[in-house]
């Protein structure tokens, strides 16, 4: 996934550990609990909004805000998608763009950032044969990152 690898190259180090260090200790949350309840937090990843989506979502809304309110107020409106869509462009590129450093901080993550809980949860859940004989959320995790 070059767009994570990108997002977490551009995040400080110090952000990308709490990130992994609360997606530990939530896999370690999930060690003794049932499958039943697991299935419930897989489910809730499913439906986490990763990084992409929501610069995409958030670009869109105000660029398309800017250009209403530049066709029926004021053309100056017009400046907000002049800015808005260029930053989007530069993460697209760089996988960098002002907002994501506020949206990291606010424990916004990439999707493999997601997969990975997700499938440790899936390792814990004993959801893979051939890892069947790995027990514990430390393995489960050793089996996602490696």
């Amino acid at each position: 996934m070059e767009n994570a690898d990108r997002v977490r190259a551009n995040t400080s180090e110090e952000i990308n550990r709490r990130l992994d260090r609360e997606l530990e200790a939530r896999v370690q949350s999930y060690e003794q609990r049932s499958p039943a309840k697991i299935t419930q937090r897989i489910e809730e990843l499913d439906r986490e909004w990763d990084m992409e989506r929501l610069l995409e979502t958030n670009a869109s809304a105000i660029a398309f805000t800017g250009l209403l309110l530049g066709v029926t107020q004021s053309r100056k409106w017009l400046i907000v998608p002049g800015i808005v869509l260029p930053f989007l462009f530069q993460h697209a590129v760089q996988g960098w763009c002002p907002p994501v450093p506020l949206f990291r901080r606010l424990g916004v993550r990439t999707r493999e950032e997601i997969d990975r809980e997700k499938y440790a949860l899936k390792v814990l859940r004993g959801d893979f044969d051939k890892l069947e004989s790995l027990p514990g959320a430390e393995k489960a995790l050793a089996a996602v990152n490696a």
